[in-house]
């Protein structure tokens, strides 16, 4: 049986900070419990006591539904270092597809793709290898990548849920270099940023320096690189604004002092737990008060590196590598400022000022690695998380729909609707999209907004498509505006059809109806 196996799940929420979650919430209920018992002591008729004491109960409630998140969204953060190595044909094991309940977003981070002059020149052309098997495993189950960055050999991808991307928002992505004093991108952080739902969440992925005397260096790294990284919106400009931030990567601490003896023989032998007071990370922590900021789940799997290739045995080379736990998977969650003593008297006799009206709540449901494959000398780490949020919004920016009969045979209508105001381009368009498929830019045609001017709220606005460039044979389909400045899809429509067009037969597409047989 494996040490502490049965840990509850790690739980963070941004109404909470390591002192005292969600403290103030309990003082300003307690006021008004307060209130309702003086109501009780008080009230001389039996009407107006039961008046104000349904009342203060109804507040009461309120309070405590606040911070009490209503819908729950599951995401899937992959990290790998794939040492050069060329994706495996299936990945399903890696991305636990079958997994219920199902995922709604997927957060993919690797590090040493194979980044020669050559293929990265290639690669900057087109899709890297790794992103198409990754587009190819997800469309067809109705997962979009939403965004990507590339830094060398460093690679970050999102992907979500088709039904969420009218609610990912604001979506920026930065790197940073470190290898190299800077001046090589073969080390260092790639990261995306997004609005979810109304709440600001970070992704970064890092690979840090390696060899297990430079962990001061990688620490020094990871801190560059959070000072660093800056982004547009006044609110979140750099990675600790987020309201959640998840960190993960190569960050390459090793296990310090132990020797190879030991480490493989408490491996062995499934005593894991003999090894975390001597893993780096865990041992910086304790020193840096960044760190202590970021969350992470029990190391209750095998270290990761250093495996010879194509199986499950550490290092059998010369070199005899120490296994080490050098793939990470952490995560932050803002922390409030809690009120002092001398606050809480304040804090009672106020209503709802400096509360969080939309909360957010991480639940890490999973933290572990995949053995199963062997195409690198590392392993996969895998993390699934519960993030529980009151939405900020729940309507799409805009609203847009097919209107009539589509097919080749005519020119197609269609018509959106601004439902609220933002920052709209006349450089924003609409696209058609067939059903399953992998980018915003993967559209069949597209259409631009209107051109002169742009639309008042409530507006509706008609746009037609030229029947020359819809497709000729049937299948289902979806629209969706496409904003340059939010760069992503803030709309989508529903499900339709596209008929068959006559002139899929005259061009010889489908075979022919004669007398009800197909000839």
């Amino acid at each position: 049986m494996e040490p502490f196996a049965d840990i509850p799940r790690v739980r963070s929420d941004s109404t909470s900070s390591s002192v005292s979650q969600g403290s103030r919430s309990k003082v300003l209920l307690r006021q008004r419990l307060s209130q309702l018992l003086t109501c009780i002591d008080d009230m001389s008729s039996d009407d107006e006591a039961s008046e104000e004491v349904s009342r203060t109960l109804d507040e009461a409630f309120q309070l405590c539904g606040r911070f009490i998140p209503t819908d729950a969204f599951r995401l899937h953060i992959v990290t790998w270092n794939v040492a050069t190595a060329e994706p495996p044909e299936d990945v399903t094991s890696l991305l636990q597809l079958d997994v219920q309940p199902p995922i709604d977003l997927y957060v993919i981070g690797l590090q040493e793709v194979n980044a020669t002059p050559v293929r990265f020149i290639s690669d900057l052309l087109v899709e890297d290898a790794w992103s198409h098997v990754f587009m190819d495993t997800l469309a067809p189950r109705g997962f979009v990548k939403v965004t990507s960055v590339r830094m060398q050999g460093l690679l970050l991808l999102v992907f979500a849920k088709q039904s969420h991307l009218p609610f990912i928002r604001n979506i920026q992505a930065t790197y940073t270099r470190t290898g190299f004093f800077g001046y090589w991108g073969n080390k260092g952080g790639v990261t995306v940023r997004f609005s979810f739902y109304g709440h600001m969440v970070c992704f970064l992925n890092c690979h840090l320096a390696a060899h297990v005397n430079y962990a001061l260096q990688r620490v020094d790294e990871i801190e560059y690189i959070l000072e660093t990284q800056d982004f547009d919106l006044p609110d979140t400009p750099h990675v600790r604004d987020h309201k959640a931030v998840f960190w993960f990567g190569d960050l390459n601490f090793r296990i310090a002092d132990h020797g190879l003896h030991f480490l493989r023989s408490s491996i062995n032998s499934g005593r894991l737990h003999l090894l975390w007071d001597k893993d780096q990370l865990t041992m910086m922590k304790k020193k840096e008060a960044f760190l202590q900021e970021f969350e992470e789940g029990p190391l209750n799997f095998k270290p990761t590196y250093k495996f010879d290739r194509n199986s499950e045995t550490y290092d059998s080379s010369g070199k005899k590598r120490k296994p080490a736990w050098t793939d990470r998977i952490l995560w932050r969650i803002k922390p409030k400022t809690l009120p002092s003593e001398d606050e809480d008297e304040k804090a009672s006799t106020s209503s709802d000022e400096g509360l969080d009206e939309y909360p957010l709540q991480v639940t890490q449901d999973k933290y572990t690695s995949d053995m199963s494959y062997g195409a690198s000398d590392h392993k996969p780490v895998i993390a699934t998380f519960s993030l529980e949020v009151r939405k900020c919004f729940d309507t799409p920016l805009v609203h847009v729909s097919p209107l009539g009969v589509w097919s080749a045979d005519q020119d197609a209508l269609l018509q959106y609707t601004v439902q609220e105001d933002f920052m709209s381009s006349t450089w924003d368009w609409i696209g058609l999209y067939k059903v399953g498929f992998k980018t915003a830019f993967d559209y069949e045609t597209f259409v631009w907004v209107r051109e002169e001017e742009l639309p008042e709220t409530n507006e509706v606005i008609q746009l037609h498509v030229d029947k020359d460039e819809i497709p000729l044979l049937s299948g289902h389909y979806v629209l969706g505006y496409y904003s340059t400045n939010m760069q992503s899809i803030i709309a989508l429509s529903a499900n339709f059809q596209i008929l068959e067009s006559k002139r899929a037969v005259m061009e010889g597409l489908v075979p022919e109806n004669i007398n009800g047989l197909n000839q």
